[in-house]
């Protein structure tokens, strides 16, 4: 069921609400969590000779501020790649995230993810996996017995259609066998990786989600293999 952009999630009488926004809140206990920003991503490019419009981090953090005042969260997690890379961390950015609990209302905690490895960011201590009620939270996959892992990483996305009609789309992805809900990358400037068979599928389009069933060679098939596509961490 879908109301105002989002679509009710449920595990073991646990309700999340999926976001247009491509994150998760947690009604219950007031926590919205998010995955893979990757801010500074333009800049870390840039770094390197690599030209990279410098807008994708406005467009994010104004999206994250608009959910945080929509649903008045008591926390917000990020669960992990927060930013791109050290390269992208200019002063800049760095005053951002500094002004981001303020601006947000409430406390920001972070999930340590790979790409915030060997970064320091004042005031916000990366932290190991934890758990927030029923929630496991890590940034990669990570299936906790009796819990349910909620993690990034994994940027997922759906692939309908086929040919020049082909369309790759973000979306929530739930592995029932692991208990595991993987977040769509939050981040404006982030790429994506085909799902696998077996996984249900909340595609976002246009601010809303919407519960998708694909044909069974649409789940991360591409012509000329055999079977799901490889995955590679985000």
């Amino acid at each position: 069921m879908t109301t105002s952009g989002a679509a009710e999630f449920h595990w073991r009488g646990h309700r999340l609400q999926l976001l247009g926004a491509r994150a998760a809140f947690d009604p219950r206990q007031g926590v919205l969590l998010l995955a893979d920003l990757h801010l500074g991503k333009a800049e870390s490019f840039q770094s390197q000779g690599i030209p990279l419009p410098s807008d994708g981090d406005g467009a994010t953090l104004n999206t994250l501020l608009a959910v945080a005042h929509a649903h008045r969260p008591v926390q917000v997690l990020v669960l992990g790649d927060l930013i791109h890379s050290r390269l992208g961390l200019t002063a800049d950015l760095r005053q951002k995230l500094r002004a981001l609990p303020d601006l947000l209302g409430c406390p920001l905690r972070l999930i340590g993810g790979n790409h915030e490895r060997g970064s320091w960011l004042e005031g916000l201590k990366q932290e190991a996996s934890v758990a927030v009620g029923p929630l496991w939270l890590s940034h990669a996959p990570e299936p906790r017995a009796g819990l349910l892992n909620v993690c990034g990483h994994r940027h997922p996305v759906a692939l309908i259609g086929g040919g020049a009609d082909r369309l790759r789309l973000p979306c929530f992805a739930f592995d029932p066998t692991a208990d595991q809900l993987v977040l769509p990358a939050f981040g404006q400037l982030t790429g994506g990786h085909p799902c696998s068979a077996g996984e249900a599928l909340w595609l976002v389009a246009d601010g809303a989600v919407v519960p998708w069933t694909p044909a069974p060679r649409q789940v991360g098939f591409r012509p000329g293999r055999r079977g799901p596509a490889p995955r590679r961490p985000g």
